[in-house]
């Protein structure tokens, strides 16, 4: 047991969490997304699962812990829609809902085509699998560092 961490924290993902660095990347993927495949090539190749919650909660229980970075061209990521790529889904909206209040100075909420979103996705450090039914709500986080 430890203090202080949401009971709805997997060992899984606390353990994946702390061993990220600076500019580390994290994957959140919808349920419809080919996690198996993208997780293939990242450096945790098990896909780490979250059954019965959507992406904004847990995006929600990462960012409590992780710090997101404000020294790169982004800090999030969003897989925009095809053919929409300035259409927020309701997804999306939750999500930055989320993410605003906890950007550090400088971060930025950003955005990729989704076929270069699966190729980044690739090379990430995880992937988390959640139970978000809605289409292009995946997501890639990268860590930032704690001042």
């Amino acid at each position: 047991m430890l203090i202080g961490i949401d009971s709805r924290m997997t060992p899984d993902l606390l353990y994946t969490l702390a061993r990220m660095g600076h500019g580390d990347e994290i994957v959140i993927a919808d349920r419809n997304y080919p996690a198996t495949w993208s997780a293939h090539g990242c450096l945790v190749t098990e896909v780490i699962k979250y059954p019965g919650h959507d992406a904004p909660t847990v995006i929600d229980l990462i960012t409590q812990l992780m710090p997101l970075d404000n020294f790169h061209t982004h800090s999030v990521l969003r897989m925009e829609i095809d053919n929409e790529p300035e259409t927020m889904s309701d997804a999306h909206k939750e999500v930055w809902d989320v993410l605003t209040p906890r950007l550090p100075e400088g971060g930025v909420l950003s955005s990729l085509e989704r076929q270069a979103f699966y190729r980044r996705a690739g090379g990430s450090f995880a992937v988390v699998q959640c139970s978000e039914d809605r289409p292009f709500g995946c997501f890639i986080l990268r860590k930032g560092v704690v001042f």
